[in-house]
């Protein structure tokens, strides 16, 4: 089993939990930066969150 399936399995069934964590640490990312970089932090999210839903395939 390589580390990719590991991780998959680990998130299994926590996708609600792991998408609050993303909110969370882009809203500190916007704050500690000021939203100068807003719009690189929202796109890096939106990945993260499109990758999460292949979790549970």
């Amino acid at each position: 089993m390589d580390i990719v399936d590991q991780i998959k399995g680990l998130a299994a069934g926590h996708e609600a939990e792991i998408e609050g964590a993303i909110d969370q640490v882009g809203d500190i990312v916007d704050e500690k930066t000021g939203g100068q970089y807003a719009a690189q932090v929202d796109q890096a999210q939106d990945f993260l969150k499109d990758q999460l839903g292949g979790v549970s395939q």
